[in-house]
């Protein structure tokens, strides 16, 4: 029962919070990991308004950040003592959630454990959520792990306190904060 665990990371605290919910699982069940890092049209797109003066292949770039990031995912999962292997793919195969359960399917993963913004409302509407649509279609069981510093930035706070929600438009591509 959950010897091959998938986990999707894309290097913010709530990914890394779900990797290491799927080393805990890990090391309980004596499993294995295979983390995956997909390099997103969203992440294009504002790198391509970030490096604007860069001259070089910004598509190649974010794959090479999403190596290191698996690389050093890859240490933490090793000093752990857990098996672990790697996995990069870009949406230009197809979307986020796609890539994720094809390739839960293909391993075959007995679990999919990530990190979870738990995003409402207009956050939610704008950003949309790759964690759904994996739950919704994935193959196989999906752990769903919400970061605390999520949970408190919206939940318990009066709305005066919260921070707000801003969409910035610059050079044509969404850049969100």
């Amino acid at each position: 029962m959950f010897q091959q665990i998938l986990v999707p990371v894309d290097g913010s605290a709530t990914s890394m919070k779900g990797l290491d919910q799927a080393i805990a699982v890990a090391r309980l069940v004596t499993g294995r990991l295979r983390l995956i890092h997909v390099v997103d049209e969203l992440s294009a797109a504002m790198a391509m308004d970030a490096y604007s003066s860069y001259a070089g292949d910004w598509t190649g770039l974010l794959r090479e950040n999403g190596a290191k990031l698996l690389a050093e995912c890859r240490q933490k999962v090793e000093a752990a003592g857990i098996t672990v292997d790697t996995v990069l793919r870009d949406t230009f195969e197809g979307p986020v959630h796609e890539l994720v359960t094809k390739e839960a399917a293909t391993w075959p993963a007995d679990l999919i454990v990530l990190g979870t913004h738990g995003r409402r409302g207009a956050k939610r509407l704008f950003l949309g959520s790759s964690a759904e649509h994996i739950l919704r279609s994935a193959p196989t069981p999906v752990l769903l792990v919400r970061a605390a510093e999520d949970a408190a930035e919206g939940e318990g706070k009066p709305a005066a306190e919260r921070e707000p929600f801003r969409v910035h438009l610059p050079s044509g591509s969404v850049a969100l904060e």
